[in-house]
């Protein structure tokens, strides 16, 4: 059952190139998202 979902999105994909696309992008953003949030380790000083 699970084999019958990736083929449709491997064909949805395939059919709809923009959709990959959008998607590489975006987990490209998350990526540098994360390593952005992982680095900010900065002291915040109280009043």
């Amino acid at each position: 059952m699970m084999s019958d979902n990736n083929i449709d999105v491997r064909s949805e994909l395939k059919n709809h190139p923009k959709i990959l696309s959008a998607l590489f992008g975006l987990m490209v953003l998350l990526s540098q998202v994360g390593t952005v949030a992982a680095g900010n380790n900065g002291v915040i000083y109280g009043p």
